[in-house]
């Protein structure tokens, strides 16, 4: 999906101590490498004497940086929902200190279906059975009935970030659920579906999973359409809090260059909420 680092120190690195990480989970790598966001992540397709076919991630930041929410995520994420969500199960980890960096690799199960889409961003109407709409509305409520003292949403950076990039007076949270926290068309298989990278799952607006995944899809109007069908709850004061917060995420992220292309349907959707 993404590139490698820029540097090339930092690639060779990363290569590097991905091996080293198979090598300490006893697998064997069998896959293409993919690379994550920034070069933040490395991950294959890998094999376990055990587990068979299987998914090697490994997640890479300075020594002074690791840690937090989003370096515990998917651990955590396995002990609240492994066996009942549709999700990966999470056999193991290992983590490595080096050279100032600290290393978090993670081995999950395999998932053989397409993801939805290579990108975040949808660019063309996907045409999903009714079924895949139902399992992922089950699995969502089962995730927002989970308690978690993790947060993927905090009403201080509503209050400060609202009014910078959406020029709108902050709106207050007063519904809150857990949320998946990233949940977009990368994000889900085209089949079952399968909800992957569980790295930012914390309460957060209720609605917000159902609002992140409309405003990645904006720019295909025919599965949008689908996603406010599925969610009634996008209709609803919570649901127009919870889009404004998402907006909010997706634009302060279009300033730093990513994803420009939602610029325009995020700003008309603001409008249309304000």
């Amino acid at each position: 999906m993404y590139s490698p680092p820029t540097d090339l120190d930092d690639e060779r690195r990363m290569r590097r101590e991905f091996a080293r990480s198979a090598d300490r989970l006893g697998v064997t790598l069998d896959g293409p490498e993919i690379w994550g966001w920034h070069g933040r992540t490395l991950s294959s397709h890998a094999v376990h004497p055990d587990h068979g076919s299987c998914w090697l991630r490994m997640l890479s930041a300075p020594q002074d940086k690791a840690g937090g929410k989003i370096w515990e995520g998917n651990r955590e994420a396995a002990v609240l929902f492994d066996g009942r969500v549709h999700k990966p199960a999470l056999h193991g980890t290992s983590h490595d200190t080096r050279d100032g960096y600290a290393h978090l690799a993670e081995l999950h199960s395999f998932v053989s279906e397409p993801v939805c889409s290579p990108t975040p961003v949808l660019r063309q109407d996907l045409h999903l059975p009714s079924t895949w709409w139902q399992s992922l509305r089950e699995d969502l409520e089962e995730v927002n009935n989970t308690p978690t003292e993790r947060v993927a949403v905090r009403q201080e950076w509503v209050d400060r970030s609202v009014p910078r990039f959406l020029d709108l007076p902050a709106p207050r949270i007063t519904d809150w659920a857990t949320a998946h926290g990233d949940l977009h068309v990368a994000n889900l298989t085209s089949v079952t579906p399968v909800l992957l990278d569980w790295e930012g799952f914390g309460l957060a607006p209720v609605g917000y999973d159902a609002a992140m995944l409309l405003a990645y899809s904006l720019l295909a109007p025919g599965f949008a359409d689908g996603v406010r069908e599925a969610f009634p709850v996008l209709a609803t004061e919570p649901g127009r809090v919870a889009q404004l917060v998402v907006l909010t995420e997706l634009m302060q992220s279009a300033s730093r260059g990513d994803h420009p292309e939602l610029i325009p349907p995020l700003r008309a959707l603001a409008a249309e909420l304000a």
